[in-house]
């Protein structure tokens, strides 16, 4: 990618070692641009070759104190949290001060005339069990749901943004993020595509939670960073789903993945799905594509073969 706006930019991304923000730093390749990288612990050995070239921050971004002595930056990339469920679903406070406290800290970081990406998930629309959900969708996911940590600070990370939108005219976008996969996950990502792949490298068969019927919209992380680039950069409006165009039920791609090794797919007896996990999971990106234009998404098949010579790499070291 090469921008003119990104030259000699201060450029601050969180998460920086999970997949969308290695994803973003490494966009960044061959850029004129200070990158500050955001993380929590070590960086992996895998992971260490893209990280290099930035200025590495390693701090709790829930806890005040470790803004106290961070610069102000250009554009803001907060790209930080729980998006696997497994994850969020086991630390369910963290996942809220993530989304809520940070964004409001980070926001404050954020240089005059800058720019702030938001990234949110398509986990808010949980219970619209349909197809083709618009960003004026909302979901009906009351706050005792199983996944509320996740879906309430997602909406409100995006009201704050708002609030600094009118009230301080900040510039900030969000992207409601649905479903990215790729390289630079790290090992035990539990994300379902990883998880399956892992199950195919180390098990002798790849064993299904339930029945595989439920439908998912994925996106390549290289499809969802560049759109979101164009999000932060020229978007025209606040909001904008961010996702693939191809969908397929879990047990589709069980088999795309059990065809490439040779294994057999095993469906339980008993559904062992994760509790409030959506049925459906397929946004609507045509905001994106009547703004920015149609584009070509890497293909399911070639995205899911990337990902496996990903995921044979990270477990060589």
């Amino acid at each position: 990618m090469k921008n003119d706006y990104l030259k000699n930019k201060k450029i601050l991304i969180t998460g920086s070692s999970g997949l969308v923000g290695a994803s973003f730093i490494e966009s960044l390749s061959g850029e004129e641009c200070e990158i500050w990288a955001w993380v929590k612990n070590d960086v992996p050995p895998y992971l260490q070759n893209i990280l290099n070239k930035c200025h590495i921050i390693k701090k709790d971004l829930t806890e005040r104190e470790s803004f106290s002595d961070l610069p102000q930056f250009d554009i803001i990339i907060h790209s930080a949290g729980y998006a696997q469920p497994m994850k969020f679903l086991a630390d369910k406070t963290r996942t809220i001060e993530i989304n809520t406290m940070s964004t409001i800290w980070l926001m404050d970081k954020l240089l005059e005339g800058g720019k702030f990406l938001f990234i949110s998930s398509s986990e808010i629309y949980n219970g619209l069990d349909k197809y083709d959900i618009k960003e004026t969708d909302i979901g009906r996911a009351n706050t005792d749901h199983p996944r509320s940590c996740y879906i309430t600070s997602k909406k409100c990370g995006e009201s704050i943004c708002y609030s600094y939108i009118n009230d301080r005219g900040i510039d900030a976008k969000i992207a409601r993020l649905g479903l990215t996969y790729g390289p630079y996950v790290k090992i035990g990502d539990k994300r379902v595509i990883n998880t399956l792949i892992e199950k195919a490298i180390f098990e002798k068969e790849i064993s299904l939670l339930d029945g595989g019927d439920a439908i998912r919209t994925f996106c390549f992380i290289t499809d969802a960073v560049e759109m979101m680039w164009n999000i932060l950069l020229n978007g025209k409006n606040v909001v904008y789903n961010v996702g693939g165009i191809y969908y397929c039920s879990i047990l589709d791609i069980a088999k795309k993945i059990g065809r490439h090794f040779d294994k057999e797919i095993v469906v339980p007896i008993e559904d062992k799905k994760l509790e409030g996990s959506p049925k459906i999971v397929n946004i609507d990106i045509s905001r994106y594509l009547l703004e920015f234009g149609n584009k070509s998404f890497v293909k399911i098949d070639d995205g899911i073969e990337k990902t496996i010579e990903w995921i044979k790499y990270i477990h060589s070291f």
